[in-house]
Parts: C-alpha cells; structure tokens; sequence
C-alpha cells in the first residue's frame, strides 16, 4: 500500500461504545429535565462533538447547560465505555497488521482522548497507536480538520500520504478539508449513499474488508 500512514476515528470504526453513551444521555436527559431520548436517536449522533449531540436533541442551546451536561453524562458515561466497548471484527486484527508492517496507527476522534486511552489500554491496543488525538487537544472538532493536521504533522509527514478511515460524512469531509486520503467504514449509522459527496479512496463494508484492500 502507498499510505505512510493510517488514521482512524474511534466510535462505530474500530469500535462500538453506544451502550455507553446511550446510558449517558439519558443520566443527564433524566438529571436536567429533558425527557429520556431514543437509543436510536442517541446512536445517529455519535462522531458529533458532545455538546453539539446534546443540542440536536434537548433543544437546548444555553452554553452553560451545554457543558452541564458533558459532566453529568461522563459521570455514567466514561467509566462505562472502559467496561463494555466492543471492538468491532477485525480491528485488533487491523491494528497488529500495522503495527507489524511498520505503518504508523493514529487516532482522531471527538472522544476525550484520556477516556480513549483508558478503553484501549483496558483492551492492550494503546501500544499499537503511534498517537490519540481527543476532544481536549483541539481548538475545533470535526469536521474542521485542525485534529488531523495536528496529529499528521506530529507523524512528520503531509496529508496526501495519510488515509484517514472513518464511519460519517463527519469524517468524510474532515479528511478532505486536511487534504488526506479517506476511506468509508461502513461500522455506523451512515449509509453508503451519504458518502457520495466526498471522495474516497475506498468504502469497506467492515475492517476485515479494509484491512484486505489495504494488502495487510
């Protein structure tokens, strides 16, 4: 493969923590009044920075609830995804392909990166990562692709050499906006159709799909 390296979001690409989360919303839905949300509903907002999440689905745009929330959810939230996050088939697979071909793993997702460290040390995947880039290391989340800029920068090298993988137009257009190389992952809520705006190197029905094309 041509890539130099390969970059990931976390939440429905490698892995799926929606339990989690969806037991978050509704702590700090039921503590701040909100009536309790869909599952389904939580789940269609997951790669949306928090705050933005809680917004779309209480309504509520005060800045000061907005970060309300974000303790209140991670008081059930964080501790839970260290527990029962589910790698998705093939992702440990994928990540030790790397590894051993000597192709640099990144992370850069709109998770706090001290609760991602967390559920992949908890899993013995943090030594496969070159770097974890979270919510709390950037100015701006996705889709401005301050993150990837910062962690492809941090690797030595350009965008056009890194492919970044992952599940929403989110992702999509965060790669573009850096000028990286994208690949879909199928893992979510978003359909093949959405990604037909953006260009992608690829779109992988799953990781064992993915790590097939990349030739690992």
């Amino acid at each position: 493969m041509d890539y130099r390296a390969v970059l990931f979001d976390f939440d429905f690409t490698l892995a799926d923590a929606s339990e989690a989360i969806v037991a978050g919303f509704r702590h700090g839905f039921a503590v701040m009044g909100h009536p309790e949300p869909r599952a389904d509903a939580v789940r269609a907002t997951i790669g949306l920075p928090l705050e933005d999440a809680y917004t779309l689905l209480s309504g509520d745009g005060d800045p000061d609830r907005r970060k309300e929330f974000r303790g209140h959810f991670s008081q059930v939230a964080v501790p839970m995804q260290i527990e029962v996050t589910k790698l998705f088939p093939g992702a440990e697979d994928l990540l030790r392909a790397l590894k051993a071909a000597g192709i640099p793993a990144a992370i850069v997702s709109t998770k706090r990166a001290d609760t991602l460290c967390r559920v992949l040390q908890k899993r013995n995947l943090l030594e496969l990562l070159t770097a974890v880039t979270g919510s709390e290391m950037v100015q701006k989340q996705k889709p401005d692709p301050e993150g990837l800029c910062k962690t492809i920068a941090g690797l030595g090298l350009t965008p056009d050499q890194v492919l970044y993988c992952g599940d929403t137009v989110i992702d999509a257009e965060a790669a573009q906006r850096a000028g990286a190389h994208f690949c879909a992952v199928l893992n979510g809520t978003t359909g093949r159709e959405a990604f037909a705006p953006f260009p992608a190197d690829y779109i992988a029905g799953d990781l064992n799909a993915l790590r097939a094309w990349l030739g690992l």
